[in-house]
């Protein structure tokens, strides 16, 4: 059991930075936490804290708080871009079975709990700055532990840590992203995914009327392109497809557009070396079309903490670590790139729903969600 407190760096104020400094500062760490850019980031649209994820909400005290400011949707159901229905899938039933539930919530609203919850430990978070290489090894020098929860595509913690350039997959689709508030009515307490040929628009419903989309289609890397662009692209593609997506398309919040080329990286032989490890999109970026990114970002900042209380050895904690979260974090990669290939590949075969539903059974997915968390854990 831990008798001594450790001195951890932090870089990045994502979702695995703040979970890990809310949960490391609870148990007593000192914990200082790095950010680039001037503030918290709310970039993306929205998340679904899947049970898995909502577990460890509770862990930090924040799960009543994340299902005031969100929704529980209790269906998934597939449509081919005409509208007709394909699949469907119970949430509820999964969540009855993992004992927590499925939440979904925008994004600015979980990075604005995370803060607050930060706030609350008397921690503040030093925006304004960009680490480099030179300063991870100082910081490693300084700190007993240094994190780097600095993202998926210029992670400079995964680059301090691999003598090779990890460079990011690009899965060739992109992702336009945006919340909307729709009118009285039109929205329904299921997500909602329709599908064509290379092409993909997706609803999740939040609450008060509130939802966040994502529309999204095969194209190659276009940085030079401004919002409006990508917003006349989205219309154009989609104009005709049925009217829950043109609903959408006539309410979104026009600031709220994000243009994303949906990289995600390999899986990684190893997360640290030394004092020195990466967790979150840092570590095992996965795509989108996984639904688990920030849901194992959670489970990293929860593991990693029961780990380092459980023994002061860190190199045994951080291996341990690695053991333990890689096999599951590997996993949902591989789901994500399943799905993405079945959307928009050149010869889809028949489009498969957002989860498995045809092939997975609700027992199946939740032992999966929960694996290596038990209700017990503290």
């Amino acid at each position: 059991m831990m008798t001594n407190t450790k001195k951890i760096a932090i870089v990045g104020a994502g979702v695995a930075g703040m979970a890990l400094a809310i949960l490391a500062t609870r148990q007593g760490h000192h914990v200082s936490l790095f950010e680039r850019v001037s503030n918290v980031s709310s970039m993306g649209a929205g998340v679904t804290l899947w049970p898995n994820a909502m577990f460890v909400m509770q862990k930090m005290g924040l799960d009543k708080k994340v299902m005031q400011v969100g929704g529980t949707p209790c269906m998934m159901r597939q449509f081919d871009r005409h509208g007709l229905p394909q699949t469907e899938f119970d949430i509820s039933a999964v969540n009855s079975l993992c004992g927590f539930p499925s939440v979904t919530v925008l994004r600015r609203e979980l990075m604005g709990l995370l803060a607050g919850a930060l706030e609350s430990l008397g921690k503040e978070i030093t925006f304004n700055c960009s680490i480099t290489a030179a300063d991870v090894m100082k910081l490693s020098r300084e700190f007993d532990l240094v994190v780097g929860a600095d993202g998926r595509m210029n992670s400079v913690v995964r680059q301090a840590l691999c003598a090779e350039k990890i460079t990011p997959h690009y899965h060739g689709f992109v992702n336009v992203i945006g919340v909307g508030r729709q009118r009285e009515g039109m929205l329904n307490n299921a997500i909602d995914d329709y599908r064509g040929q290379g092409e993909r628009f997706g609803i999740v419903p939040v609450n008060d009327g509130w939802c966040y989309w994502a529309g999204a289609w095969k194209a190659p890397v276009d940085d030079e392109h401004l919002r409006a662009h990508w917003c006349d692209e989205l219309h154009r593609r989609f104009r005709d497809w049925p009217d829950p997506v043109q609903n959408v398309l006539l309410s979104y919040d026009r600031a709220s557009v994000n243009c994303i080329f949906v990289h995600d990286i390999d899986p990684l032989p190893f997360w640290h070396q030394d004092n020195v490890l990466i967790i979150g999109d840092a570590a095992h970026a996965s795509l989108p079309t996984s639904g688990q990114g920030a849901c194992q970002a959670l489970e990293d900042a929860w593991h990693l903490t029961r780990l380092l209380k459980e023994t002061d050895n860190l190199e045994i904690a951080l291996q341990s670590f690695y053991q333990l979260r890689h096999i599951k974090t590997s996993a949902a990669q591989l789901v994500g790139r399943q799905f993405a290939r079945k959307i928009f590949s050149e010869q889809p075969e028949q489009p498969e729903p957002l989860l498995p539903a045809s092939t997975i059974s609700a027992a199946e997915l939740s032992r999966f969600w929960m694996q290596g968390l038990t209700p017990l854990d503290s």
